[in-house]
């Protein structure tokens, strides 16, 4: 009985007959089979799908084995590759293995063989899994003030992401507003060969034409008004790391075209200067548009969309993986809360925010939790929440006594903002007196007043404040 190898294996042979032949054998040991008959179609199909090795033959058409062991080694590293040739040659053999090839095998080939060499991808895959687990284990507590999830969608997002991170390829991060894209692309800075190296991100939205080129490129002193100086741009300070370009679909087609020349080249010219600077950059770039329908638009020029997007990936938005709410609202009350315990939530407030879509996503959602936790004494209730997630209009500061008198609800806005302003400035008293334009001893006054001094005994700051 053959072993279930649990493998996915891309099968590249241009003979239909040899594909069909190790395909079988192949599935019947467990594995997912693509079988394909071009160099070309082991690229598109490694890009669109995530394999674990590719059986390959060496004068696959279109692209020589060779060529296609150089590729995966730069871009799919961790996609084992055995190749297959028509005759025994060590030279060839011993090169295709220096190039990162598992195996050499002679057709017809041993199919034996060929599953004793999947045996061995099979066992690393599990050793590797088992540690990367235990890493993710490791960079949640790390990494979790950035990204938090344990949605299956985001586990899958999660394992993709330590894929990709390893390869220097450049990536789409594509997602809706608030999803944290920027985060996403710092997570695959640290996980990457790079993560020792500059971390650079732009948003691309926030330039005009002119400035933006100079803003990427750099430029020389004088170069256009109000140049002073002279001045590097963002690709030269991300050299050797990671270049993150936000909002990449509102590039002026102009500058798109500069851009793309960068990419083609791996060469900057700053404004003003006919000198080019080489610089080594790993591209990663975020958008919330259909790229495709801006290229249709003829706002985005097609060839750069295929530079930027060697690989892809799509965060859900939170109304698709509403599970993970419960961890996110405690990961932010921690955030927030200027003292212990962190407030309780009613049922009312659960209720609320478990039923609600969200369409500014995570962002919505910590806005959302920040606001419940200024305005909240000790549980957030319903009344505390935003409006727009509550369905309140919050007139009415507390349900039990109806409409208060003034001097009750100067007394209730002053505690509040009190609260913000501690917030604000990190517990620090001589930064939140400054916030609110009175002097330090006018505040300590107003916290005793308020019983609010306990709180700043919570902060690390206060004894420097």
């Amino acid at each position: 009985m053959e072993s279930k190898l649990g493998l996915r294996v891309l099968v590249a042979d241009a003979n239909a007959d040899i594909r069909k032949e190790i395909g079988g054998t192949l599935l019947r040991a467990g594995c997912e089979v693509e079988l394909v008959g071009h160099g070309r179609d082991v690229v598109e199909l490694l890009r669109a799908r995530d394999m674990d090795a590719v059986v390959c033959d060496v004068d696959l058409p279109r692209a020589s084995g060779r060529s296609l062991l150089d590729w995966l080694a730069k871009d799919w590293p961790d996609v084992d590759a055995v190749m297959m040739a028509t005759r025994l040659s060590l030279s060839e053999a011993v090169d295709a293995v220096k190039a990162g090839a598992t195996d050499y095998l002679v057709k017809p080939v041993d199919h034996g063989l060929l599953l004793h060499a999947l045996e061995r991808v099979a066992e690393r895959l599990r050793l590797e899994r088992a540690v990367a687990g235990a890493r993710r284990d490791m960079v949640s507590k790390v990494f979790g003030p950035a990204i938090v999830g344990q949605s299956a969608s985001m586990r899958r997002l999660f394992e993709r992401l330590d894929r990709m991170a390893r390869s220097q390829a450049a990536i789409l991060i594509r997602g809706e507003s608030g999803t944290g894209k920027e985060l996403v692309a710092r997570l695959v800075h640290q996980r990457s060969p790079r993560a020792t190296r500059p971390f650079v991100a732009v948003n691309c939205a926030a330039f005009p034409e002119t400035l933006l080129e100079a803003e990427l490129f750099g430029h020389e002193r004088g170069a256009f008004t109000g140049a002073h100086r002279k001045r590097i741009g963002r690709f030269a300070a991300a050299d050797g790391g990671t270049l993150f370009l936000d909002e990449v679909a509102e590039i002026p087609l102009a500058a798109q075209a500069k851009l793309l020349r960068v990419l083609q080249e791996g060469v900057v010219e700053p404004l003003g200067s006919n000198t080019e600077v080489r610089v080594d950059v790993r591209i990663l770039s975020a958008t919330h548009r259909d790229l495709k329908q801006r290229i249709k638009d003829g706002l985005f020029r097609e060839d750069l969309f295929f530079r930027l997007k060697v690989l892809e990936a799509v965060i859900p938005p939170l109304r698709e993986r509403s599970g993970d709410i419960p961890l996110l609202v405690e990961h932010f009350l921690k955030r927030f809360s200027l003292a212990e315990p962190v407030p309780k939530l009613t049922k009312r407030a659960w209720d609320a925010l478990l039923s609600y879509a969200f369409p500014g996503n995570v962002r919505e959602l910590e806005h959302a939790v920040q606001h419940a936790v200024i305005l909240a004494d000790e549980a957030i209730d319903l009344v505390h929440l935003p409006p727009e997630i509550s369905g309140e209009d919050h007139l009415d500061l507390d349900d039990d006594r109806g409409f208060a008198p003034l001097s009750d609800a100067m007394r209730e806005f002053e505690r509040h903002y009190l609260i913000q302003a501690l917030h604000l400035a990190e517990g620090r008293r001589t930064k939140a007196a400054e916030l609110l334009g009175i002097s330090r001893k006018n505040l300590w006054e107003k916290l005793n007043n308020h019983k609010l001094s306990e709180l700043l005994k919570k902060r690390s700051g206060d004894a420097a404040g």
